[in-house]
């Protein structure tokens, strides 16, 4: 992957890519406050369910670093705000509360403890937030290896929006195992949706593929069924913001077409994601918020208007993809089919931490 990143923690606060001036331009952001952190999430400089997570748990723990509490008490204080702004950011991507949770258990369960300390709750919140990126690193990791039986060489894939490194702590979901059939040897080419209207095939997918050599091509949002009615793609591997309990997933707005077409054409649709997009406490798809963003990223390209002033436009930035046409879901537990509603409860039953946080 080289020597880029998508976010990590720095003494001077939380260091993010600017995913928005990508590919012309790799520059990085470090980030001090805790509204620096959610404006960054909410104005995409940071994207991607897993990164989002990583980043919010980041971005509290430096809310404890910046406090001046001096007592364990005062510290829960303070922190509750920062609670509050960064589980506004991005209300359809699940990880972003998951993490927050996570965060949340660290700080009760150390500040009821006999004799807690406030700078050992500090540093402890600091090390679970590593902890979080680190786990999430090896979980896309897990992903690739998992999902590598579901890629013949010479595939050809097709991918919507970006679930690479960039959405993620490093090495991707959906290109976690695209980056490990390429590592395996395998001879693959990646069709790249771009992605309107933030267009993060074009600008993201395309760049962190061919920053690892791996053969990709661009294509426009509507030529995908055309391709496939062509016999031009194998399989397709997309990620997911949220997975309901029955196997319903959210995802970038354009999947749910992608896995329409797909059916139509009787190819394989899957879809990677880590324990942590998974939603127990979510039973279906219906029950998923749909974050409808501004007027101005369908409105504007490159910041010039091609709709008319006064036009309305619609911007859900999320659609949900029935379990049906779902052929498998790719975790770094492994590869599970239909039924959803049983075959994903399974997994949380060999990782009851994930379970208790998922229903929490």
């Amino acid at each position: 992957m080289g020597e880029w990143f998508t976010v990590r923690r720095s003494d001077e606060g939380v260091q993010l890519l600017d995913q928005r001036r990508l590919p012309e331009e790799e520059v990085y952001l470090t980030l001090g406050s805790v509204e620096e952190i959610a404006q960054a999430i909410e104005d995409l400089v940071v994207r991607g369910a897993p990164a989002i997570g990583c980043t919010a748990a980041l971005g509290l723990a430096r809310a404890a670093e910046l406090s001046a509490a001096t007592d364990v008490p005062a510290l829960v204080r303070d922190l509750e705000p920062a609670f509050e702004r960064l589980a506004r950011t991005r209300p359809t991507a699940v990880n972003l509360f998951w993490a927050l949770g996570r965060m949340r258990e660290v700080l009760e369960s150390e500040a009821s403890a006999s004799g807690a300390n406030v700078e050992a709750l500090r540093t402890r919140l600091r090390d679970e937030a590593e902890r979080i990126l680190a786990e999430d690193f090896a979980s896309c990791r897990a992903i690739g290896g998992a999902g590598l039986e579901l890629v013949p060489d010479g595939a050809r894939i097709l991918t919507h929006c970006n679930a690479g490194a960039l959405a993620t702590a490093g090495y991707g979901t959906a290109l976690g195992i695209v980056r490990a059939a390429a590592e395996a040897g395998r001879q693959i080419q990646v069709l790249a949706d771009e992605t309107r209207p933030f267009l993060q095939g074009a600008r993201l997918t395309a760049w962190e593929l061919s920053r690892d050599d791996i053969p990709v091509t661009v294509i426009t949002d509507n030529m995908a069924g055309h391709l496939m009615q062509r016999g031009d793609v194998d399989l397709v591997i997309v990620g997911a913001d949220r997975i309901a309990a029955n196997g319903d997933v959210a995802n970038k707005i354009g999947t749910y077409t992608v896995a329409v077409l797909a059916r139509e054409h009787d190819i394989p649709f899957y879809v990677a994601a880590p324990l942590t997009t998974i939603d127990l406490a979510t039973p279906s798809g219906d029950q998923i918020p749909i974050e409808e963003r501004g007027r101005e990223e369908v409105a504007e390209f490159g910041a010039r208007p091609v709709v008319p002033a006064g036009v309305p436009v619609r911007h859900p930035a999320f659609d949900v993809t029935p379990a049906r046409l779902v052929t498998a879901i790719v975790t770094e537990k492994g590869v599970v089919r239909p039924p959803y509603s049983e075959t994903l409860r399974a997994l949380y039953r060999e990782t009851p931490r994930a379970v208790r946080t998922a229903e929490s």
